[in-house]
């Protein structure tokens, strides 16, 4: 099936100008034209957020994360599935990842602009042309809210929907801006990711020019995609999510030149994955099997999505392994990949 679709550091009193400059502060060394790898080797943490239920919300799973990091602090927005199957959006900070696991959680659901109708898939970024940061999810079609302040659960706006984004049954949005435009981009859980495109000035409105830009069979390109600019270069990466020949789910990655370049692959097979099993370790014991829905930790909170390429990190979702049953009861918690084959 083929849908279409459209789709930091700041001070939290008003958001400024470094969240976009990111490239610009960061050292000269950091500016370089520095490669990803061909292949790759990581360490895991063991897990590091789990769901904390309360009379309210008795949450089974925490997944799906997103990640920035401003005002000394690390703030994650994730998805939540609770004991009746119903999705949506918890939210947690701290200033170590050593903290994470203590830290408390917001269920989103408490912010009456947001509510309790289905929410989830959060991506977070700060938007610098119009000074605002933005949380885009899924509530069925693509959607987002606004916020000056990502640190104030209770401040984010109600979500409007981009307009032309996609069909009924597209999801896990991701938004990538260059400095002319902004594509927003999609999977359908089918073998396709998609690709659509907005001016900056126009953003969030305006998508358009829906394209099919990446096709293989169902689970080698099945969901959870990210697209991230490499640091000082022209280079994009593309990673996604597959469920291998086990059954279990890994990350593949391709590069382009340019967002509108042709994906080629990089790190894209189950023997050599971008993330899966068999090239992670975990020092304190393997936890998981699936290196599942995550994202990268980027080196600033912009549109660009910019990542530096040096010893990347990794959050993700995990679960146990001998855990079966309906998906939304599955015991997803989050953990954090530490890249330890990096070459520069």
């Amino acid at each position: 099936m083929v849908f279409l679709l459209g789709l930091a550091m700041s001070l939290f009193a008003l958001p400024l100008g470094p969240a976009a400059a990111q490239d610009a502060s960061a050292p000269a060394t950091e500016r370089t034209t520095a490669q990803l790898p061909g292949s790759f080797q990581w360490s895991s943490s063991g897990q590091l957020i789990a769901p904390k239920p309360d009379a309210s919300h008795p949450v089974v799973s925490v997944k799906d994360p997103t990640v920035i990091q401003a005002d000394g602090k690390w703030h994650v927005f994730m998805t939540t599935a609770n004991t009746s199957g119903a999705w949506s959006m918890a939210y947690t900070s701290f200033t170590d990842w050593s903290q994470a696991g203590s830290a408390p959680l917001t269920y989103l659901d408490t912010n009456p602009n947001i509510g309790t109708r289905y929410a989830a898939a959060p991506q977070v970024f700060y938007f610098a042309p119009k000074r605002l940061w933005y949380l885009v999810y899924q509530t069925g079609p693509p959607s987002y809210s606004t916020s000056t302040d990502p640190g104030n659960p209770r401040s984010w706006s109600a979500p409007k929907t981009f307009d032309n984004a996609a069909g009924a049954n597209a999801l896990d949005y991701w938004i990538i801006c260059d400095d002319a435009k902004c594509y927003l981009f999609s999977s359908d859980d089918n073998g396709h990711l998609f690709r659509s495109e907005t001016t900056v000035g126009e953003f969030p409105g305006g998508f358009r020019n829906t394209q099919l830009v990446l096709q293989d069979s169902k689970f080698a390109l099945f969901e959870g995609e990210a697209v991230y600019r490499v640091q000082g270069t022209n280079t994009y990466l593309l990673m996604m999510e597959a469920i291998g020949s086990d059954g279990r789910r890994y990350y593949r990655s391709f590069t382009a030149q340019g967002l509108t370049g042709q994906w080629q692959p990089l790190a894209a097979t189950e023997s050599n994955p971008f993330a899966r099993s068999n090239n992670v370790s975990f020092p304190a014991g393997a936890w998981t099997r699936d290196i599942s829905h995550g994202e990268l930790i980027r080196t600033g909170n912009d549109q660009t999505m910019t990542i530096n390429p040096c010893r990347q990190q990794f959050l993700y979702q995990g679960m146990n392994p001998s855990a079966g049953g309906d998906y939304s009861q599955l015991p997803w918690r989050l953990g954090l990949l530490t890249q330890t084959n990096a070459t520069c």
